[in-house]
């Protein structure tokens, strides 16, 4: 699903006013030290697979689900790698959000890429000298995610 109905339901009440929500991203990283990408149907890009905490729903569950749905991958979140209130976005209905991001680094345990659902075009591994164009936040992401050490937690 594209768009949770939760989401839907709230932009009956505040049209395209900024809704500020909880995303989930993972980076998986196979032990070859792939990483796993799906290109999404809304715009062709590669991106990182994720998504949005339903109500009620716990971050690394929401994040479990999200791999499945969108690359075929299941995975086992393994930390956090980056906590961070991202920069308002504008979608291109003219729905505006900003998201707190939860980054996970994360193992396959299971499934082949593939795209399972209207979401992705494509999914698949690549090596980390060869990934394709993405933009900046995603890349920071996936560095993050391949450091060792702490989580980043963006300065106030």
């Amino acid at each position: 699903m594209a768009t949770p109905e939760f989401i839907l339901d709230l932009r009956k009440h505040v049209g395209h006013e900024l809704l500020f929500l909880t995303g989930v991203t993972a980076v998986v990283i196979a032990e070859t030290g792939e990483i796993l990408l799906h290109r999404r149907a809304e715009d062709g890009s590669w991106s990182t697979p994720g998504g949005i905490l339903e109500p009620g729903e716990q971050p690394a569950a929401a994040l479990v689900r999200e791999v499945a749905e969108e690359t075929g991958v299941d995975v086992v979140p393994e930390r956090i790698a980056g906590v961070v209130t991202e920069p308002p976005f504008t979608y291109r209905n003219g729905d505006r959000v900003q998201f707190l991001d939860v980054t996970f680094r994360c193992r396959p345990v299971g499934g082949e890429p593939r795209p399972v659902d209207e979401e992705s075009l494509e999914a698949r591994w690549f090596a980390p000298d060869r990934l394709p164009a993405m933009n900046e936040r995603i890349m920071r992401r996936i560095g993050r995610a391949r450091e060792e050490g702490a989580a980043y937690f963006a300065e106030p």
